[in-house]
């Protein structure tokens, strides 16, 4: 089984989504290099995206990234990010009441669709930590 979860925290937690998407793609090849699940390309993908759109809504809408965690659990991917927010995560409709189309919105109905075990939980300091489970295979 792969070693301990890659954490960031304090000055080394990702401030950027390419960040987040990178330690995600970095956890997957240490992982499968010590003997953890092989990962197709589309599940990759899936867990990339989803790591991008949680930090983007964490930096947009939460105060910023406070701790992220990406560790291997068996088949899948276990991706923690807490932000300074007590506000959970709501998607936006497509378009307002005039018909006009909305910019943004859609990074959770995407989060919500590719994993599983979603959860939000309040963090005892304030803000919230969302963990989910991305299938690798």
């Amino acid at each position: 089984m792969p070693g301990a979860p890659e954490r960031f925290a304090g000055p080394e937690r990702p401030s950027k989504p390419a960040e987040a998407r990178r330690a995600v793609e970095r956890a997957v090849t240490t992982g499968y290099r010590e003997g953890g699940p092989r990962c197709d390309a589309a599940a990759l993908s899936d867990a990339v995206l989803v790591a991008s759109e949680l930090t983007t809504n964490a930096i947009l809408h939460g105060g910023g990234v406070t701790d992220f965690r990406v560790e291997l659990v068996g088949p899948e991917l276990r991706l923690s990010v807490s932000d300074r927010s007590d506000d959970l995560p709501v998607p936006v409709a497509p378009a307002d009441r005039q018909g006009r189309w909305s910019v943004g919105g859609r990074g959770w109905p995407i989060v919500c669709r590719l994993a599983r075990d979603v959860r939000v939980a309040g963090l005892p300091s304030g803000g919230k930590c969302i963990s989910v489970l991305v299938p690798l295979s």
